[in-house]
């Protein structure tokens, strides 16, 4: 597919933007040092992210009502605390733990990256994030957005098309001219279905070093990049 026309790049965030495995495991590593607690903080990142894809589901198919990701990680960080051992946390500490996800660092193409990714497309985020999450993340991080987009703006979680399409007609764009970038091969079958454009930047640590999934594309999306950088070069910026 030709690639002319194209007017705005839409990222997914957690694990294609920033690495939120390392990110969470040396937060809390910091945490229980100055707590004295002492776990397999890895195990513990782990087991948390396990509640995000039932979670969405539970959301998406009606038997929860809406609720953003942060809702959803704090119901499972307050399940899992206990059964590793962690007591006596106040309401303070637990409320901070949870906003962990506001204070993600960037994997170390990204923030050049889409400095020059901007100079020539509007660019966002399109996460299943909070917006609240989201922008906190980029003044953490540097993430140079133009815009915001996320679930909550459509009450709705990817790969739902509302996601995609809400998008799409917030940017005032036609399908083929926004571009879905991920590092999630099945973010970017969604998106394509509705029109888009893909981009596929793999992290192949996201879930760490034995990570089996999204090594590589899985379809022949309009643009393969080892990161941003390369992305942007292949973009013309």
């Amino acid at each position: 597919m030709s690639l002319d026309g194209l007017k705005a790049l839409t990222f997914d965030t957690f694990g294609t933007v920033v690495d939120w495995r390392a990110s969470i495991i040396h937060d809390f590593r910091a945490f229980g040092q100055r707590k004295g607690i002492d776990i397999d903080w890895e195990a513990f990142v782990d087991e948390w992210k396990t509640c995000y894809r039932p979670g969405m589901g539970a959301v998406r198919s009606g038997t929860w009502p809406w609720r953003t990701v942060g809702v959803i990680y704090r119901l499972k960080l307050d399940e899992i605390l206990p059964k590793y051992g962690v007591h006596g946390l106040s309401e303070d500490e637990k409320v901070n733990l949870n906003y962990v996800w506001d204070r993600l660092n960037p994997w170390p193409d990204a923030v050049a990256g889409l400095a020059r990714l901007k100079k020539k497309y509007v660019i966002s985020p399109l996460s299943n994030g909070d917006v609240s999450c989201l922008v906190n993340m980029a003044k953490h991080g540097g993430l140079p957005w133009d815009v915001i987009l996320c679930a909550e703006i459509f009450r709705h979680y990817k790969p739902d098309r509302e996601v995609y399409l809400g998008a799409i007609e917030l940017l005032d764009c036609q399908p083929h001219e926004v571009m879905m970038v991920a590092a999630h091969n099945y973010d970017l079958r969604a998106a394509r279905s509705h029109g888009m454009r893909t981009g596929f930047v793999p992290r192949p640590t996201e879930y760490g070093p034995t990570q089996k999934t999204d090594l590589t594309a899985e379809e022949d999306w309009d643009v393969v990049a080892k990161d941003f950088g390369e992305l942007a070069a292949r973009l013309g910026v």
